[in-house]
């Protein structure tokens, strides 16, 4: 087959891809620029997101160009839309104001909307866990994948949703590679989910290049994550866990917003700076009325292999400082281990190929506590 016919045939599938709302197919639209084919049937081509497109519009072009026969890798790079495009002018100047309208009420910059959870999305018997930080580099992505992997050795149902749509590390520390299937009829296509472990997995991780960066704004953000929770085949799980990146930004409102969340486990370490920033997280999650359950302290104390002298790295008590201030239980502390760095890099989670070292036992425990409180309904 001739390069010139294998291109015709990918520009035919894309051009199957059509925009829900203009029905224009992503080539007449101008969405899909530099198309190349190989002779060994690689693809490459770039992918221009509009103001106005879902989330699944880049997945469904990919998909359809792997279906065909003689096709090798696919790479895409997506791009944002330019100023003027859409989404790209100036951030509006008036300050944030700090009231959360009633359902239906206009919104202005820096306004909360309140909370409106689609029923029916996740099984009837379903708790979602989220695990989120005020900043980065605490350690939340460990801790969930932690949470997630002690529920299912528990005997329970489990799946961990990835919405770090930045920094997408569930794949990793799971150990879990691949692509991700689609099952049902055209235009009624569901993804199915990863799994490793006894949990089921779900992460842009698994649909982007490894090199590749996820750059989108924040409607994109929440059309995936709206896309992770309504179009995968979670089955009938007893937890859903959800990996939040850090920060109080769109991905935690899209996920209040869409499903209710029964509880919260904050992550911090003991300094100030990572205190400070969970501080402002609680306040968020208190102020669109999704419960707390409590804050996990990380990376609290480091025991020397030669001498079994504690030091603490990071400082010593911030964690159940911001507990008590915050009225909300301490759920553990989980000490430095170079067995939790091991787990990470090696996708086998710290409670089962280490649950005996100190951080092993502190995180099996904090599982169980939180299991405990989800199924009590506990929260503050």
């Amino acid at each position: 087959m001739s390069d010139g016919d294998l291109r015709g045939r990918v520009l035919q599938a894309l051009a199957s891809v059509r925009h829900p709302e203009t029905g224009r197919d992503v080539v007449e639209s101008g969405h899909v620029q530099g198309l190349e084919v190989a002779e060994t049937g690689d693809v490459r081509f770039s992918f221009g997101i509009q103001a106005d497109d879902p989330g699944g519009l880049v997945r469904e072009a990919r998909v359809a160009v792997e279906a065909l026969d003689g096709i090798g890798s696919v790479k895409i790079n997506v791009s944002l839309p330019q100023s003027g495009q859409g989404g790209g002018g100036p951030l509006p100047s008036e300050p944030p104001t700090s009231s959360v309208p009633a359902r239906g009420a206009g919104r202005g910059p820096g306004v909360v909307p309140a909370p409106t959870p689609k029923s029916g999305i996740l099984g009837e018997n379903t708790r979602v866990v989220a695990v989120s930080s005020g900043k980065g580099g605490v350690g939340k992505s460990m801790v969930a994948t932690n949470l997630a992997a002690a529920f299912a050795a528990g005997g329970k149902r489990v799946g961990l949703l990835d919405a770090d749509i930045y920094g997408p590390n569930i794949p990793v520390m799971f150990g879990a590679e691949g692509r991700p299937g689609v099952s049902g009829a055209k235009g009624q296509e569901m993804i199915e989910p990863m799994e490793a472990h006894g949990v089921r997995l779900m992460s842009i991780g698994f649909l982007l290049e490894k090199e590749q960066p996820a750059i989108m704004r924040g409607p994109l953000i929440t059309g995936i994550i709206k896309q992770f929770l309504e179009q995968v085949t979670w089955g009938d799980l007893d937890v859903l866990v959800v990996d939040m990146p850090p920060g109080t930004g769109d991905a935690q409102l899209s996920l209040v917003q869409t499903v209710d969340i029964d509880g919260v486990v904050m992550v911090t370490t003991p300094q100030d700076v990572a205190t400070g920033d969970v501080r402002r997280g609680i306040k968020m999650f208190e102020r669109v009325n999704t419960p707390v359950l409590g804050i996990v302290e990380n990376m609290s104390g480091f025991v020397c292999p030669h001498c079994d002298e504690e030091i603490d790295v990071f400082g010593s008590g911030g964690g159940e400082g911001l507990a008590q201030e915050m009225e909300l239980p301490l759920l553990g502390r989980v000490p430095l281990d170079p067995a939790v760095r091991l787990a990470g890099d090696e996708g086998a989670p710290t409670v089962l190929s280490a649950p005996d070292s100190g951080a092993g036992r502190a995180l099996r425990e904090i599982a169980d506590r939180v299991a405990e409180m989800v199924a009590a309904g506990t929260t503050v």
